[in-house]
């Protein structure tokens, strides 16, 4: 097993990015295996790890489509949808609720 190249934060080599940085370019990795590894020291812990990919073998995000936008619409429209009420919150329910805040808190 070949062991991943580690670089400190902010010295990664051009030509590889994060999946983040990938995405702001347009870009996805694309299956490609990870290229290396950047590290972020922290106080008291351990460092933060965040995978780099290589550039020129990522591909073009995938356009979206009316069928994806209509599923992600959904999707979304179901995190609003309280259990307990059957009601739309207006906004993303609350795991730590599980609940509209009317029907997790009713005093």
């Amino acid at each position: 097993m070949a062991t991943l190249p580690v670089y400190r934060w902010r010295l990664a080599p051009e030509g590889l990015a994060t999946r983040r940085q990938l995405r702001a370019m347009g870009l996805r990795p694309g299956g490609q295996d990870v290229a290396a590894e950047l590290q972020r020291p922290r106080r008291r812990r351990g460092p933060l790890v965040a995978y780099l990919y290589r550039v020129d073998c990522a591909k073009p995000v995938r356009p979206m489509t009316p069928a994806r936008r209509a599923a992600l619409g959904r999707a979304n429209r179901a995190r609003r949808i309280c259990p307990a009420c059957r009601r739309d919150a207006g906004y993303v329910i609350p795991a730590s609720l599980g609940a509209c805040v009317p029907c997790a808190e009713p005093n």
